[in-house]
């Protein structure tokens, strides 16, 4: 399947950003989230952005005050999800300006979309910024 689950999480442990693509109850989302979260907000700069946990492989990368992080099967290339990441952000920073936390919070439907144009069912189907971009340029301008 490749990726499991998406988290954008701030410096203080919040999550602004939750997307599973595998059935997990409330209750196990919620622990694992914790778990994981403390696992990669107490690791410094100069540790590897990889860390195994439970049966995934979590891949993390920082961009000022947010982490993005992505579980993926053990299998899984993480350069390849590292670079995924990037241009995710990079995705967001040509459509919101220099994006920051403020705006995935305002604008977390349009994240979202962004997201699931990236990724379906687990994997990685898009990787064209402008493709990306389209159908919520579209949106806007019809609004």
């Amino acid at each position: 399947m490749g990726i499991r689950f998406v988290l954008f999480v701030n410096k203080q442990g919040q999550t602004r950003l939750a997307q599973y693509y595998e059935h997990l109850s409330i209750d196990e989302r919620r622990a694992l989230e914790g778990e994981i979260v403390r696992k990669c907000l107490a690791r410094t700069d100069q540790q590897c952005s990889f860390v195994e946990h439970r049966n995934y492989k979590v891949v993390y990368r920082r961009y000022a005050s947010l982490f993005f992080l992505v579980g993926v099967d053990n299998d899984e290339n993480e350069l390849a999800i590292l670079e995924f990441i990037h241009l995710f952000v990079e995705t967001m920073d040509r459509h919101f300006g220099n994006v920051c936390e403020l705006d995935i919070m305002f604008h977390l439907e349009k994240v979202h979309f962004m997201l699931e144009e990236m990724v379906m069912n687990g994997c990685i189907v898009e990787t064209s910024k402008q493709n990306i971009l389209a159908p919520i340029q579209l949106m806007e301008k019809s609004s």
